[in-house]
């Protein structure tokens, strides 16, 4: 009866971990998102990717809110001249930097980038790189960058701590920190793995004990000077 039992849980879990991502789901976390038709491109993508967790996706989704603006924009509104001449993002040649501006769900950036998506997927992606921005070839970009960045080792934690690790590595630093924090709250949330603002650290400001998170989440009053990490991280008591 027992071991029944196990592969009965087993089995549950198994289903639960591997659930694809509902329409009302996608709309709970990305409100502003006008395509619903993206909805298979995101669960091939978690198929692909095996981001078949609660915590692997609630990440994942996160991040993918704050790169594209909710699934609103799947190019980069800037012109991508700023990129020009980077030499760590592969951008070697004259034009680079504009030609291979940040394009996808998570933004691919820079001709390095795009030659290794490419030769990962079996696409021209340095001679197309517009293909990026569709979603058949975007979505899978996105999961190409996450897996080979190995991000779904660090969702698997599960802690404010390692999801900031996550923005660093796709970002290179802090940007959007608060904002990826405040999604991947709420994803947690509607996919049951539970809120962010339970893994968020102590903090004690003027005697008053609590956590750090950013100003906009913070349903008490926020105190600026001590929390770590961007201006809009302050401590809420």
């Amino acid at each position: 009866m027992i071991p029944l039992l196990i592969f009965t849980i087993a089995t549950i879990w198994t289903q639960q971990s591997n659930a694809a991502i509902t329409a009302d789901q996608l709309k709970a976390i990305m409100p502003r998102c006008k395509h619903p038709e993206y909805l298979k491109n995101i669960n091939d993508a978690l198929v692909e990717g095996a981001i078949n967790t609660c915590h692997r996706q609630a990440a994942f989704l996160a991040q993918l809110a704050h790169e594209s603006g909710q699934l609103v924009y799947m190019e980069e509104i800037a012109s991508g001249a700023a990129y020009e001449g980077r030499q760590d993002l592969g951008n070697t040649q004259p034009g680079d930097g504009k030609r291979f501006k940040g394009r996808g769900p998570i933004q691919l950036t820079g001709r390095a980038n795009y030659a290794a998506a490419g030769k990962a997927l079996g696409l021209d992606l340095v001679g197309n790189p517009d293909l990026v921005k569709t979603p058949t070839v975007g979505f899978r970009t996105s999961v190409w960058f996450w897996t080979t960045k190995k991000l779904n080792a660090l969702a698997d934690q599960g802690t404010l701590e390692s999801f900031r690790m996550i923005t660093k590595k796709i970002n290179g630093g802090t940007n959007g920190q608060a904002d990826r924090e405040e999604y991947w709250g709420k994803a947690k949330g509607v996919l049951g793995c539970g809120p962010a603002i339970a893994t968020a650290p102590k903090c004690t400001a003027n005697g008053a004990t609590g956590v750090c998170i950013s100003t906009s989440a913070c349903k008490g009053r926020s105190v600026a000077g001590f929390c770590a990490g961007p201006k809009d991280i302050q401590c809420c008591v």
